[in-house]
C-alpha cells in the first residue's frame, strides 16, 4: 500500500497549498492513506477546527500535531470530539484527546497512527517517549490489530529522532520526524524494515525562517531586541513530505522517497 505524509503546515500559504494540491496528489500518486501535520496551520501557531475540517476535506485521513497543539483554545474541544485529530501521546494522563488511533485505509488496510513528542530541547516534563511507544505497542503491534503502523515523532534533536527510529526498527512501518521544518536527506529503510526520515519538512514558504517572515527572526539574532511578533511568510508555498510503500503482509516498508511540490525547492515525487 502507499502512504503519504506531509510535514507541518505553516500559516495561510501552507494550508492553502495543501487544500489546493493534496486532492490531486492523492489521485495521481494512487495514495491509500494520507497524514498531515497541522500544528502550525493557524497563523503559525496551532490549528483551528475550520482548518482541521478543510484538511480532512482535502483528503487527509489523520491530522497530527506537536508542541503547538493547544495554541488555539478550540483545539481542546476538537481533540475530545474528533478521532482523526491526534495530539502527542506522551502528554500527561487526563490530557484531552488521543495520541494514537486505528484507521482504515482506502484499500481496507488497518493503519495505526501514533503522534509522539521528543523531550530533548523540547518539553523535558513530558512522559518518556520511548516508554510511551513501548506501552502503546504492547498487544497492538504489527499483525495484531494493525497492518501498518506510522509514527510522527515531533522532536528537535536529530540524535533523539534517530535513536527513536532504531528503537522501533522492525516493529513499526515508518518513523518520520517533524518540528524542525527542514526536509532531511536521510530517508531510508532501516535494517529491520522500518522507513525513516529525520524530518519531513514543512508545507510553507521556504523564503523564510522556518515558515515565518524572516525579518523579525533575523532582527532578534542580530540585535537581541524583539521588534514585533513572528508572522508567517506570505510567499509561494512548497509542500514537503514523504511517500512510503508498505508490504501489508509484513507491515514493513519496501520503499521510501521524499515529496517536494513547489517552485522554491527542487521538485520531486515519490512515485
Amino acid at each position: 500500500m502507499r502512504l503519504l505524509f506531509l510535514g507541518d503546515m505553516v500559516g495561510r500559504v501552507g494550508r492553502n497549498a495543501v487544500f489546493e494540491k493534496l486532492p490531486g496528489l492523492i489521485r495521481s500518486l494512487d495514495v491509500d492513506f494520507t497524514i498531515v501535520n497541522g500544528e502550525n496551520a493557524a497563523g503559525g501557531f496551532g490549528i483551528t477546527e475550520d482548518i482541521f475540517n478543510k484538511t480532512i476535506e482535502a483528503g487527509a485521513d489523520v491530522v497530527t500535531t506537536g508542541n503547538h497543539v493547544w495554541d488555539q483554545k478550540e483545539a481542546l474541544g476538537l481533540a475530545d470530539r474528533e478521532e482523526r485529530f491526534l495530539r502527542p501521546a506522551n502528554f500527561p494522563a487526563g490530557t484531552p484527546g488521543r495520541g494514537a488511533n486505528l484507521y482504515e485505509a482506502r484499500n481496507g488496510a488497518r493503519v495505526m497512527v501514533m503522534n509522539i513528542m521528543g523531550k530533548v530541547f523540547m518539553h523535558p516534563d513530558l512522559d518518556d517517549p520511548f516508554a510511551c511507544v513501548e506501552a502503546r505497542l504492547e498487544g497492538a503491534g504489527l499483525g495484531d490489530v494493525a497492518d501498518v503502523i506510522f509514527v510522527d515523532f515531533h522532536a528537535e534533536a536529530t540524535s533523539e529522532k534517530q535513536c527513536f527510529g532504531h528503537f522501533l526498527d522492525g516493529r513499526v512501518s515508518a518513523v518520520v520526524g517533524t518540528h524542525t521544518h527542514v526536509p532531511t536527506a536521510d530517508y531510508q529503510i532501516l535494517n529491520g524494515g522500518t522507513a525513516y526520515m529525520s524530518d519531513a519538512g514543512m508545507c510553507g514558504d521556504y523564503d523564510s525562517s522556518l515558515g515565518m517572515d524572516k525579518e523579525e527572526p533575523l532582527n532578534r539574532f542580530v540585535s537581541k531586541i524583539p521588534r514585533g511578533r513572528f508572522e508567517p511568510a506570505s510567499g509561494e508555498a512548497t509542500l514537503c513530505g514523504v511517500g512510503i510503500e508498505v508490504d501489508e503482509k509484513t507491515g514493513l516498508a519496501t520503499a521510501v522517497k521524499p515529496l517536494r511540490v513547489g517552485a522554491r525547492l527542487e521538485p520531486v515525487l515519490p512515485w
